[in-house]
């Protein structure tokens, strides 16, 4: 059996968060940790490898360079320039500098498998980091609006005393202040969520809510790392069990919506070889207006690509 191996670029809040959720689900057999602050990384892997050794499987976790990345399934970038934001799009210069040194190394020593951003801007990041390696775009992705999504569904469960997992409602569009929920297609089992709740509820207000929430998380408590790390854990579970699990995610896309060349948060389906089918909804007018807004938002990011 060929063992399923996972790296982890960038090892502060959000990438050894998600190293210890990858630990807990157990669902690869190898974690290799990348990070320039050895004394960091080092302290990581072996507080890691305590955690790994409650596991009925064996789970090995090691320290890598970048580039030692010919057997890796999938690679995880979150790593960040460190810069205080007041908004993702301000990550932008430093963050890309930082991804434009590392992809094209480790296209050169052979990597072959599935890059997954979780680093912000989302979207023009992963668009970035498309194009510096050359591979094809189901085998680039960003988390997206996956995690906004969860979100918008957890804040409507408990408005309405229902299971968020029961709720198909959904974000899209940008991983930032133009994403929006697509309200003509949110349901519970093929009930639209207006017909369902008796009671007036301002959905609007609960999109709003599910937009700031990220920025809310981090103004209090100075980051978010359970969320992210919990999304990115299961997106790389869908792909190593060839799930075929429909998630939210920054796509690149090739035509659909009436696009190209861009990376946005649309509907996806995920299997072992990354994104295999792009889902193509039909929006309202309001709706494509929106989409539109935030496509443009996301090519403006893009422009400011070294």
């Amino acid at each position: 059996m060929k063992l399923r191996k996972i790296m982890i670029i960038g090892v502060g809040n959000v990438g050894s968060t998600t190293a210890y959720t990858l630990v807990n689900r157990g669902f690869c057999e190898e974690i290799a940790l990348v990070d320039l602050n050895k004394e960091l990384v080092y302290g990581h892997q072996q507080d890691l490898l305590d955690a790994a050794a409650y596991r009925q499987n064996m789970i090995k976790i090691n320290v890598r360079e970048a580039t030692d990345c010919a057997d890796i399934d999938i690679a995880i970038i979150t790593v960040t320039a460190g810069i205080a934001q007041k908004s993702r799009a301000e990550e932008l210069a430093g963050t890309s500098k930082i991804v434009s040194t590392i992809i094209p190394g480790m296209m050169k020593n052979g990597f072959k498998g599935i890059f997954l951003i979780a680093t912000n801007p989302c979207d023009a990041i992963t668009y970035q980091v498309w194009k510096l390696s050359g591979l094809p775009r189901n085998r680039v992705i960003g988390t997206g609006v996956w995690l906004d999504t969860v979100r918008l569904r957890r804040i409507l469960g408990e408005e309405m005393d229902i299971g968020p997992q029961s709720i198909d409602a959904f974000i899209v569009g940008e991983h930032g202040d133009s994403q929006f929920p697509v309200w003509s297609h949110s349901s519970v089992y093929g009930i639209n969520l207006n017909q369902l709740e008796k009671k007036r509820i301002d959905f609007n207000a609960l999109g709003d809510k599910a937009r700031k929430m990220g920025f809310e998380i981090a103004t209090r408590k100075g980051c978010t790392e359970y969320g992210i790390s919990s999304t990115i854990a299961e997106i790389c579970q869908h792909i190593l069990t060839n799930s075929h699990r429909a998630l939210a995610l920054s796509c690149i896309l090739d035509g659909e919506y009436g696009y190209k060349d861009v990376a946005i948060g649309v509907p996806a389906i995920l299997d072992q070889h990354g994104i295999k089918k792009v889902i193509q909804l039909d929006f309202d007018d309001k709706e494509k207006q929106l989409f539109d807004n935030s496509i443009n938002i996301v090519k403006g990011y893009i422009k400011e690509l070294p």
